[in-house]
């Protein structure tokens, strides 16, 4: 694989605790792994000041035991907010308890996560700032306010903003673009876009290639960060082909970027995969089945690492 673009998987925090065959498939195939759940705010702190390191700290042992890089997700969001927080706070205090989030989490792993995604999903689908409890209390300087603290707490990690729905040319994605362009105009440390790729196996994104060069030309680097590729059910060879194609459209897209650092998909095996339960009739997202047999998409993905890598070496 490229030496330059690390190549990952989200964690299933349970499957990783219990299942041999699922930690030996992880630490065999991956060299970069991100939580899927276990770094999110409500998990991390189910009660003001009171913290639950069990399963992200897991995750992180894990990678180390196994020379994987570790991207934290996600910092900042609009969901998975701890019940606790409330939005009638003052604004002062609200934005305090964001920032200690921000700078207790990234100063934990300061040095064992090399990338974080610093604000998720802050868009709304025509591209404008998503109507959310941080935009409504504390305005829109929140997101440059979440960059500088996690700056702050580990100058060395690689600081990205993360959204969906913007792989392709679209409103969506030109408005993150507006976004990334003004945030590094004003001097806020967004080293990286994360794009996540949670796609049709029948509606592939309208052009990644060249979406994707126009934000490394801000400056930036570029991942995909949480691809699937959901199949409507029942599966056939047919589908399982097309899936395969577009699995390998996006990796083959990320890794024509000068600028590409990592490529993720959001989780292995169909065995803990979110898609049937939020898109009914849909499933079969995800390069490994139930039974962790591989499909045509993993091997459409090596494919085209070893195709890079043959190339590279000419």
């Amino acid at each position: 694989m490229p030496s330059n673009v690390r190549i990952g998987s989200a964690v299933d925090g349970g499957l990783l605790a219990s299942d041999e065959r699922y930690r030996a498939r992880l630490a065999a195939d991956f060299n970069a792994v991100t939580a899927e759940n276990a770094m999110k705010w409500a998990n991390l702190e189910p009660g003001p000041g009171r913290h639950d390191w069990t399963a992200s700290d897991q995750l992180v042992d894990f990678a180390q035991a196994n020379g994987q890089a570790v991207y934290g997700h996600t910092l900042v969001w609009h969901s998975s907010v701890p019940s606790w927080v409330v939005e009638g706070w003052p604004r002062e205090r609200l934005r305090a308890v964001l920032r200690q989030h921000v700078t207790t989490t990234v100063s934990r792993y300061r040095g064992k996560v090399w990338a974080w995604d610093v604000v998720n999903e802050v868009l709304a689908e025509n591209g404008t700032l998503r109507d959310s409890l941080w935009l409504r209390r504390l305005g829109p300087g929140y997101i440059a306010d979440a960059f500088r603290w996690a700056h702050e707490a580990d100058p060395d990690a690689r600081l990205f903003i993360n959204d969906y729905g913007a792989e392709g040319r679209g409103r969506k994605a030109d408005g993150l673009h507006r976004l990334v362009r003004n945030l590094r105009a004003g001097g806020v440390p967004v080293h990286g876009v994360g794009f996540q790729g949670h796609l049709r196996a029948d509606a592939p994104p309208k052009d990644p290639t060249g979406n994707l060069r126009r934000f490394a030309a801000l400056g930036v680097s570029v991942a995909i960060t949480e691809l699937d590729v959901r199949i409507q059910l029942p599966t056939n060879t047919e589908k399982l082909l097309n899936q395969a194609l577009l699995y390998q459209h996006m990796l083959r897209a990320c890794l024509t970027v000068a600028t590409c650092e990592s490529f993720t998909v959001w989780g292995f095996t169909d065995a803990s995969s979110w898609i049937s339960s939020h898109y009914p009739g849909y499933g079969a997202a995800c390069l490994y089945d139930e039974q962790f047999r591989p499909k045509p998409a993993r091997d459409a993905l090596l494919h085209e690492l070893r195709a890079r890598a043959t190339a590279a070496s000419d």
